[in-house]
């Protein structure tokens, strides 16, 4: 390995000018040749500097050829409406300060300017982020997570970019990316009949990782020890609905203390941990909303307190498990002994063993607040959070099954999704014309996971309607749909904000009539129907009478005293309290632009001046002009709702 240091007061990274980085991309050039095939962590690991040199290198030098293979680029909100503008662009700079920077081939992706000497494949976008932009559709390849080293090596990978923490005691470490890292160098080192490099780049606030995370200096060719001047990219907390909230306590009550427990990103998730909370923190409360809930029960169906604790297994690390373990539930110690293990499950004592981990991870995504958390955990706790690829994260296979298993009992694997069929096959990834909205990741493998184990089970959320951009509400539980990522004979536990239908090992019919039990009252009838002409219903079912109530005013009305333990962020906020207010208000706004008579009626009783504070936040106070005049009295209309 060697040690590449910078020369002080390099010149910084400009268009046309010289780069900090220009010797190193030199010695790369030589090393490998002409045509890189260039592997990048997803999402927090890119060392985005270099990344920007390298694509500019390519830019002015057409006889380079470069291919960046990678997932999840992050990329800073960016909104394209004026008035959206004014609100985002302050809080946006206030979170990741003015010299953010950001990936330059992300950028001219999306406006078509890539040049034809470089190429860009991805596959796990930022949600919505590809679509309606063609070459970022063309060039998505649809992989599982576990598949992504192999397909990266047949690409003929020849160049590894990532951040790295330490040195510690003399090693570093993966931090917030073993996920593929790991993966990808042993199958280099494996198969690869090619010139390749490994090159990390430390960053000073990147939590160093214990598990298989933790690597020696030789793992790189070479490290660059100096600050990358890149804040880590904190996702902003999204707002947790009132269907949101009802749909993370349904899922609440399929946990089992004792068990083990997989979950993503978003604000479903954000409301099946604050119900988890909840439910440990004062019990008797917990089961009185379930009560209200009036759904039926679940047949693994899980509503005392987390006395023993649960143990995460999950290749997203987040916020979510961070409130976990403050909360007193992740708590559940695992042993890399499969004897031990066994015995431990078996509730013998083993004090003598020493100290457990409690959460094994593939990359690390949260927000500022999550990456404090990781970064002063004391020594004691450090090594309690492992990280490590999703070979061993994301399956069960690689010679060490049973102690997997015996270390993920009564797995509860719990995902999103954006539609379920009538017969159980989910919709997470693309839309009907191929249009790709993130990516499989590796919800198929943790599905898969799930049916393996005796004890297992995959757990889908989702809201069950939506809303689209035009007002017109839709069902998302559907008869049928062209794309599917989740087939139908993996159908196990789906959840809405009406309750938990229980889909494994059922027939057809029995799904259906399941899935008519949680789904919107709406669009019941037109299912039933479809399912009727199609011979896969009994003609002479009905809908059961406790389903008809199935609308968001039994929401509202179940829960309207209750909005202290379903607040909009329950686990804090990234926007001031009038950006919030200012937030949902301009998403009406929107929801309403093709509404004319709707935009009408709200101009009509629109009153400025009673949001004064608001309007100054959004340059609005005082109009200047009569666009800015209606904006004034529409948004107060909004604000009013």
């Amino acid at each position: 390995m060697a040690q590449f240091e910078f020369l002080a007061g390099a010149t910084d990274v400009t268009d046309n000018g010289p780069t900090p980085y220009d010797a190193l991309i030199d010695r790369i050039i030589d090393r490998v040749g002409r045509r890189l095939v260039v592997g990048l962590p997803l999402g927090l690991g890119k060392p985005n500097r270099l990344v920007n040199a390298l694509y500019r290198r390519a830019c002015r030098d057409p006889e380079l050829q470069l291919e960046i293979v990678t997932a999840l680029s992050l990329d800073l909100p960016e909104s394209s409406h004026w008035l959206a503008k004014r609100l985002m662009d302050p809080a946006v700079e206030r979170l990741f300060g003015r010299d953010y920077p950001r990936l330059e081939y992300v950028r001219d992706q999306r406006i078509d300017r890539v040049p034809d000497n470089v190429k860009v494949t991805e596959f796990y976008f930022q949600s919505g982020a590809a679509l309606g932009h063609p070459v970022m559709q063309r060039h998505y390849v649809s992989s599982n997570y576990t598949h992504v080293a192999r397909d990266l090596v047949d690409r003929g990978i020849n160049l590894l970019l990532q951040l790295v923490a330490g040195p510690v005691g003399g090693r570093y470490s993966l931090s917030c990316n073993p996920d593929v890292t790991l993966d990808v160098v042993e199958r280099l080192h494996r198969d690869a009949d090619w010139p390749w490099l490994a090159v990390g780049q430390v960053h000073p606030e990147l939590p160093f990782m214990h598990g298989d995370a933790v690597i020696e200096p030789g793992f790189f060719d070479e490290i660059i020890d100096e600050d990358p001047r890149q804040p880590l990219f904190g996702v902003p907390r999204a707002r947790v609905s009132l269907q949101d909230h009802a749909v993370g306590l349904q899922a609440s009550r399929l946990q089992a203390d004792g068990g083990t427990l997989q979950i993503g990103i978003g604000s479903l998730s954000d409301a099946l941990v604050n119900a988890m909370i909840h439910r440990h923190r004062d019990n008797a409360a917990y089961r009185r909303l379930v009560d209200r809930l009036d759904a039926p029960s679940a047949e693994f169906e899980h509503l005392g307190s987390f006395e023993e604790g649960i143990y995460g297994a999950s290749e997203m690390f987040m916020d979510g498990f961070m409130h976990l373990y403050r909360a007193g539930i992740l708590t559940r110690e695992v042993f890399d002994d499969l004897d031990l293990q066994q015995r431990v499950n078996a509730g013998e004592s083993v004090e003598q063993a020493g100290e457990g981990a409690v959460m094994d991870g593939g990359f690390v995504l949260g927000s500022g607040e999550f990456y404090r958390f990781l970064r002063e955990l004391d020594d004691s706790e450090r090594p309690r959070f492992r990280m490590h690829g999703v070979g061993r994260i994301n399956q069960l296979y690689g010679g060490a099954e049973a102690l997997e298993v015996a270390q993920r009992r009564h797995a509860c694997f719990i995902n999103t999704c954006m539609m379920v069929t009538a017969t159980g096959a989910a919709v997470s990834d693309g839309l009907a014309d191929h249009q790709v909205v993130s990516g499989v990741g590796g919800q198929y493998n943790f599905v898969a996971m799930a049916h393996a184990m005796d004890d297992g089970r995959s757990v889908l959320m989702l809201r069950s309607t939506r809303t689209r951009s035009s007002g017109e509400v839709t069902s998302n539980v559907v008869w049928e749909y062209p794309h599917t990522t989740i087939p139908r004979h993996l159908r196990d536990l789906v959840v809405t904000e009406y309750g938990v239908a229980e889909l494994r090992g059922r027939t057809d019919e029995e799904c259906i009539k399941a899935l008519v039990g949680i789904m919107d009252a709406r669009f019941q009838d037109e299912l039933v129907e479809r399912a009727k002409k199609a011979g896969k219903l009994d003609p002479a079912w009905e809908v059961p009478e406790r389903a008809r109530r199935n609308t968001p005013e039994f929401l509202e009305h179940a829960f309207a005293d209750c909005r202290s333990v379903f607040p909009d962020y329950p686990f804090g906020c990234d926007f001031t309290e009038v950006e919030q207010r200012l937030i949902p208000a301009l998403e009406r706004l929107k929801g309403l632009s093709n509404d004319k008579f709707g935009l009408a009626r709200a101009l009509l009783r629109g009153r400025p001046g009673e949001h004064l504070e608001e309007l100054e936040r959004l340059g609005l106070a005082e109009p200047s002009t009569f666009r800015e005049r209606i904006y004034a009295r529409l948004v107060a209309a909004m604000l009013d709702d």
